[in-house]
């Protein structure tokens, strides 16, 4: 949503393997959760179509498309469940490359997020030194090629039991674009797509693997654009009215500001537009913000204040203001009934272990590291329960409708941050492979243990609107805001 200050202060398929198949006719005893000897045809399904799934996110790596611009990803994924059966609806809530997939009838309907969007400024070669490839200048930093594909995998092996007859219900794969900033699920979540939902799962890369569900940091999203008058700014100074300058005294109002926001606020920013040449006084300047806090209503307000000193930039300056704000996320909800599934699967499934090969590579990646971690931790699993993790996902909002539930899983070389060029690079290899195969079948089996035994759902629902209480979902956005399709496009002028 956009608005403007005046210069004067006015606002203005393929099937999997026979054997595959045949071994889904196990079936499960309701409330088995987590006991994986009772669901060995579901590892078959996903270990059967694991080049399937390699193969696209490598795709989707080397594609690495930008928020609301993924439709070669999209589309990838989508094509891939609707070959083997899924009912599609693509664009939906209004976002093109949005889309939901549906296996089975009745409930319990259980929801997997498969996200695909790239970050900018990230490009790396799959070699464990810094080597940026050629061409567009984004790369998977947040392992979402790996979240998108091994998401599919998960969908198909759950598909494979209710086909079968060993689980009933509906496993539906939500197609989630632009997490990096973009909000989708906000919307999505608006538009009532997860109303029916019983319960919604998700997975994450990262260095390490964890279950049990943590919270995290509620989030908005704006652009501050400001419009000068250009000059000589040499000749003629006294002509121009500099909009980078008013981006300069945004920034350091911001850096004022933080003394006097509640502990655990988070404010960052960055410059994406500010001028062409030093001798040419800006007549145009963007600052593309995010204020972060656990609480979405004080993350509002903290961003109410950051406006007032955008304003005064505007005053100061005689330029033009005009801000797009691009919308919050909530922080997400945890769901002990259903982290305990996970965490129960997960600590079953996990034998990650590093070959010699992947030890070699690590070990060189890792001379970049600031805190590089043994490998060994890659066999390992953290119990995140009541934790509170710094950064921020869309999932929120979805959380806040629907009972939710997330695990991490190890893509990463363990000690490499996120949004880093040795994430993109171990996310090409076999070790974010390995990762993502793991994550499919975790989320599998869980999604199984919830299909079988309905009382899980229906005791996580009780959960969530206990959570809930006097504190409905609302979500973060303007009346009548639209998605923004074009936030990574560079700004207009």
């Amino acid at each position: 949503m956009r608005r403007s200050i005046g210069r004067r202060g006015r606002r203005r398929s393929r099937y999997p393997f026979v054997v595959a198949i045949a071994a889904l006719l196990v079936s499960v005893a309701p409330g088995a959760a987590g006991d994986v000897g009772e669901k060995t045809g579901l590892e078959a399904a996903v270990a059967s179509r694991a080049d399937l799934l390699w193969d696209a996110a490598r795709k989707i790596w080397d594609w690495a498309e930008p928020g609301y611009q993924e439709t070669k990803s999209s589309a990838l994924l989508a094509s891939i469940v609707e070959e083997e059966g899924f009912s599609v609806e693509h664009g939906v809530a209004g976002i093109p490359t949005s889309f939901v997939a549906s296996y089975g009838s009745g409930g319990p309907i259980i929801a997997i997020l498969a996200e695909f969007d790239a970050l900018p400024g990230l490009s790396q070669e799959a070699v464990p030194t810094r080597s940026p490839r050629e061409g567009p200048d984004w790369g998977h930093a947040c392992g979402h090629h790996l979240f998108g594909a091994g998401s599919v995998g998960a969908a198909l092996a759950v598909a494979d039991g209710i086909r079968s007859g060993a689980i009933r219900g509906t496993v539906r794969l939500f197609g989630t674009p632009a997490e990096e900033g973009g909000g989708a699920k906000a919307f999505m979540a608006r538009a009532g797509l997860f109303d029916d939902v019983d319960a919604v799962l998700h997975w994450h890369p990262g260095d390490v693997n964890s279950a049990g569900d943590p919270t995290n940091l509620a989030r908005v999203a704006a652009k501050f654009r400001y419009r000068g008058r250009s000059a000589h700014a040499a000749a003629s100074p006294e002509a121009g009215r500099s909009a980078l300058d008013a981006v300069a005294i945004l920034n350091y109002g911001a850096e004022l500001l933080r003394e006097h926001t509640p502990d655990r606020t988070r404010i960052h920013h960055v410059i994406t537009a500010g001028g062409d040449a030093p001798n040419v006084v800006p007549a145009f300047a963007e600052a593309y913000y995010y204020v972060r806090h656990p609480d979405i209503d004080i993350a509002r307000s903290i961003y109410d204040r950051l406006v007032l000193v955008a304003e005064g930039a505007a005053h100061a300056t005689e330029t033009e203001l005009e801000i797009e704000f691009l919308g919050g996320i909530h922080n997400l909800l945890p769901n002990d009934t259903l982290s305990k599934v996970s965490l129960r699967n997960f600590e079953a499934l996990i034998d990650m272990k590093y070959s010699e090969e992947e030890r070699g590579w690590a070990r060189k990646l890792q001379e970049s590291l600031l805190k590089p971690r043994p490998l060994s931790s890659v066999s390992e699993l953290r119990d995140d329960t009541g934790n509170t993790t710094l950064g921020s996902t869309d999932v929120g909002d979805v959380s806040w409708v629907a009972p939710t539930t997330g695990i991490r899983a190890a893509c990463w070389v363990p000690g490499t941050p996120a949004h880093s060029w040795q994430a993109v690079a171990a996310g090409g290899t076999t070790i974010g492979r390995q990762g993502m195969l793991m994550a499919a079948r975790v989320l599998a089996a869980t999604a199984w243990d919830l299909l079988a035994d309905p009382s899980i759902v229906k005791a996580a629902r009780e959960e969530l609107d206990r959570r809930l209480a006097d504190r409905p979902y609302r979500a973060a956005l303007e009346e009548g805001q639209q998605p923004p399709l074009d936030y990574r496009k560079p700004p207009g002028r």
